[in-house]
């Protein structure tokens, strides 16, 4: 059993920790999830195919992954403050570089910078969360951490899509550039300087037991076929509900992503209550039973009542997501504390690559008819759902190899709190 690896953080600067590390969250995703139902949008604007799009979708990721590999070597010789901010900062820059974009190519660019700096910044969250949070109250701080999924759906995507309606698809990314200054302001007064394991390995030796570890060879795999499952699918579900299902981009598109929003809001948090006190796998099996029957439902949607449309896409919403809080709470878990830094950097680099390839697959896969409807998206759902039942084997598969990591954690004895 690992010895305890945390700081213990009084339960006010554990609070503010956590909101501080979700708003940041927030901006992420939000980034990465904004070019998802402005594909329609890009599409006819830039007179780009489903493949060009699939590849601004997938820049983010790639940049992410290339970036997050790099990371590894070096992560866990810096402290967590001081990298998450630099790299922040980074990110708030390559986002309004993405409002600013005149044309599809430097669009492009733009977008390969905000995955170099927003992939990185995102593994140091997690990193954050492991180095400050106890074992047993990881579940639940992952899914307060990663309820900015849920929050990115109810508040930025539906605003994101309104001011892309009214004024054009560079208003999303203004919006995101300024709202990630304001949280960097306070990142700068609400980041503790939590204990961070540095590592005193050389780099090229810390790189090769990162990802020769067999546990952290297992986490890794896992990792990918988690994103695998959702990024093969959700990209082109907003291009697919204007053009086969038959929504309005202004009113009726946005409500999908904000019911999805509230209900997984509610869930993800639950969720990661539940990880904490019971085995993180079971959770993982009870949540994929909601997501596999909604993925196939979604990809096969066509015009019908709107209530429908609905129930099935926040099902999805809540499946998808709802795989992440157990998840990610058993790959910290099983991660010695001296890796965690440089692990979740290259995590983070599985993580991107992974969904930048379901981007690329869905990409080649989904075409676009002569009435323009997109073709074969219940191909790539079928995909989706062999993925989830991937989820499932990997995580008990991890489990295996490291058995702590699922179960619910003994207290641990405090620590001094940090500075």
């Amino acid at each position: 059993m690992p010895l305890p690896d945390a700081t213990t953080l009084p339960p006010q600067r554990e609070r503010l920790l956590l909101l501080t590390l979700a708003a940041i969250q927030f901006t992420h995703i939000m980034d990465f999830m904004i070019m998802m139902p402005l594909g329609a949008s890009l599409m006819r604007v830039f007179s780009i195919s489903p493949g060009q799009f699939s590849f601004l979708v997938a820049a983010y990721g790639i940049s992410a992954a290339v970036a997050g590999f790099l990371g590894g070597f070096v992560l866990d010789r810096f402290d967590r403050r001081t990298a998450l901010l630099a790299l922040y900062t980074g990110f708030g820059i390559a986002t309004l570089l993405c409002a600013l974009a005149p044309n599809y190519h430097f669009l492009l660019l733009a977008r390969v910078a905000a995955g170099a700096f927003g992939g990185v910044s995102g593994s140091v969250v997690t990193a954050m969360v492991g180095d400050a949070i106890p074992a047993g109250r990881r579940g639940r701080a992952m899914g307060t951490v990663m309820a900015a999924f849920p929050l990115a759906s109810i508040f930025g995507l539906p605003v994101g899509l309104v001011l892309a309606g009214w004024l054009g698809w560079h208003a999303p990314f203004f919006l995101l550039g300024m709202v990630s200054f304001a949280i960097l302001i306070l990142a700068l007064h609400n980041l503790p300087n939590v204990v961070s394991h540095r590592s005193g390995a050389h780099p090229v030796r810390q790189m090769f037991e990162i990802v020769t570890h067999r546990v952290h060879v297992r986490a890794l795999l896992l990792t990918a076929c988690l994103v695998f499952a959702g990024a093969v699918v959700v990209p082109f579900m907003a291009p697919s509900m204007v053009t086969n299902v038959g929504l309005d981009e202004k009113i009726q598109l946005p409500m999908i992503y904000f019911f999805g929003g509230i209900c997984t809001f509610f869930t993800m948090p639950w969720l990661g209550r539940l990880a904490d006190r019971y085995d993180k796998l079971h959770v993982l099996i009870g949540i994929s039973f909601v997501g596999i029957p909604s993925v196939w439902l979604v990809t096969r949607l066509g015009p019908g009542p709107l209530y429908l449309t609905l129930i099935a896409s926040t099902l999805l919403f809540i499946g998808m997501s709802g795989r992440f809080a157990p998840t990610m709470a058993l790959i910290t878990n099983a991660v010695e504390a001296r890796y965690r830094g440089g692990f979740m950097s290259v995590n983070s680099a599985v993580q991107q690559a992974a969904g930048g390839l379901a981007n690329i697959v869905a990409g080649l896969i989904i075409v676009e008819g002569v009435n323009g409807r997109l073709l074969h998206y219940p191909v790539v759902g079928w995909l989706s759902c062999a993925a989830f039942v991937g989820t499932i084997l990997l995580a008990a598969w991890l489990r295996a190899a490291a058995p702590h990591a699922a179960r619910n954690a003994v207290p641990l004895p405090p620590a001094e709190p940090a500075t």
